[in-house]
């Protein structure tokens, strides 16, 4: 497909109602031809999880210009499967990132930043500290 427009019409063929009443949901999808215009702006939110992204941003469901009611979800899988033809994880999108030495240089800030920062080089993740018992009858 290509353009937010011709995603609400097909949705206006779906379900009844007018572009309009679909439009900021595809246009949601494809905010993110600001970033990159080509097909990989699609990796950000053109899978499941963007799917369920979309719901968490417009409700469940929209109620169109002739009083029915649609669910969300189907408007988003609509627009993914008809770019993509079928609805990919966000882990298909990320297999597909070829990795850059500059993606894993994550600095360790944790002791400049935490006061309560294990500073001396001892490790503390396996330490347990007993919890006094809940117990009544210990009592």
């Amino acid at each position: 497909m290509g353009h937010c427009y011709h995603h609400a019409l097909s949705s206006v063929r779906k379900w009844g109602g007018v572009a309009e009443d679909y439009l900021p949901l595809h246009q949601w999808f494809d905010e993110s031809k600001a970033i990159t215009a080509d097909f990989r702006h699609r990796a950000l939110r053109h899978h499941a999880e963007g799917i369920f992204m979309l719901e968490r941003f417009f409700g469940p469901t929209i109620t169109i210009l002739t009083g029915r009611v649609v669910p969300v979800r189907l408007i988003g899988e609509q627009h993914v499967i008809e770019d993509l033809g079928f609805i990919p994880s966000f882990a298909d999108w990320v297999r597909c990132i070829r990795p850059q030495p500059w993606m894993g240089r994550a600095q360790p800030i944790h002791k400049l930043v935490d006061p309560f920062a294990v500073t001396s080089g001892a490790s503390t993740d396996h330490a347990c500290v007993a919890l006094p018992s809940l117990d009544a009858s210990a009592a």
